[in-house]
């Protein structure tokens, strides 16, 4: 095992709705998984259930939103260490296994030996305040998408005459409600971030960088505070799920180097939406940094010429960027980005 030296006994839990499937290794014996309600109750349950195990535990649990996250707030209060693992990171190593199956036992069997092969990164309990924020955050990015869809749905109504009138005028109010929800929620955001010191200079220092308004600085604080201080720029970018892929092999085969897309989905539609409305400005804009390989980091900046218009690499290369500067410039630093960046 590559855990240290200290001895434990791996577990995995499978979530799902309505049941959580345990599956727990206590010293060579392998106990058959238990299955517990997915309540407040049953989360105490799983703990009384841990508790016989003589040595410490170690759980392993996927990503599953908001399905496991009572059960992690309770583990971790409770002293248990526990780590949520990347949904793909479980898929492969099952795949490593040779696991042909499927089901919920299965499942946590994996979990247990991921908790028990695979390097534990314990998980980070977030603060109340970025909870709520990242909670807002996600709530607006899906009424965004929503608002999108009917106003193409009202576009394409409106070049039919065939359809009644009362299509169009639902849809329209259907708009309407959407963008009263995203006001409302807005408003909420920014009285999330103004009671919390921290956030409220965080929230400062991201407004400060060109292009990045109120709307942006809240999808971008909600899941830039969920990370530690001390990442370095490269973990940025690859937590963004920016950082290049390379697939080459001997001499025949060399594709053509892509993003990850690995990351945090959110934090990189973030990114790309704020530097876009960056590159549909007029005049120069900046390109940050490539990776912060160079002091100091304007020396490698670089500049798009007044209309040269975006390309999806440009805005791509101009994403991991800005990755790198808001994780490095901005938010380690501590320092608005006008005391870091050429205007």
């Amino acid at each position: 095992m590559n855990n240290g030296f200290t001895p434990f006994d791996p577990c995995g839990i499978e979530v799902s709705h309505l049941l959580l499937v345990v599956g727990l290794r206590c010293g060579d014996h392998e106990q058959a998984p238990r299955e517990f309600p997915n309540t407040p109750e049953g989360h105490q349950a799983v703990l009384r259930f841990l508790e016989r195990s003589a040595r410490p535990v170690r759980v392993a649990m996927e990503s599953t939103g908001l399905y496991g996250l009572d059960l992690a707030l309770a583990l971790h209060q409770a002293g248990v260490a526990v780590m949520v693992a990347n949904p793909r990171a479980v898929r492969h190593f099952a795949q490593a296994l040779l696991q042909r199956s499927k089901n919920d036992q299965l499942d946590a069997e994996v979990l247990r030996e991921f908790a028990a092969r695979m390097p534990f990164q314990a998980w980070r309990l977030p603060s109340a305040a970025a909870l709520k924020l990242v909670s807002v955050a996600r709530r607006l990015e899906a009424l965004t998408d929503m608002m999108a869809a009917e106003k193409n749905r009202l576009h394409a109504a409106s070049l039919s005459e065939a359809l009644p009138a009362i299509i169009r005028r639902d849809l329209q109010r259907s708009i309407q409600t959407q963008q009263r929800a995203i006001d409302r929620l807005t408003r909420a955001a920014l009285e999330f971030i103004a009671q919390d010191p921290e956030l409220a200079r965080r929230s400062e220092l991201l407004l400060s960088i060109p292009g990045c308004g109120a709307t942006s600085a809240v999808h971008l604080l909600a899941e830039l505070n969920l990370l530690p201080a001390d990442l370095d720029v490269r973990q940025w970018v690859a937590y963004a799920g920016l950082d290049p892929r390379e697939y080459t092999s001997g001499t025949s085969v060399h594709k053509k180097v892509r993003i990850s897309n690995a990351g945090n989905k959110h934090l990189r539609r973030a990114l790309y939406l704020l530097r876009r409305s960056r590159t549909q400005r007029p005049n120069r804009f900046l390109i940050w940094t490539t990776l912060g390989q160079a002091p100091p980091l304007h020396q490698n900046s670089t500049y798009f010429l007044k209309g040269s218009p975006p390309c999806g690499e440009c805005l791509v290369s101009t994403a991991a960027r800005a990755s790198a500067a808001l994780g490095v410039g901005v938010l380690a630093k501590r320092i608005s980005f006008a005391s870091i960046f050429l205007p």
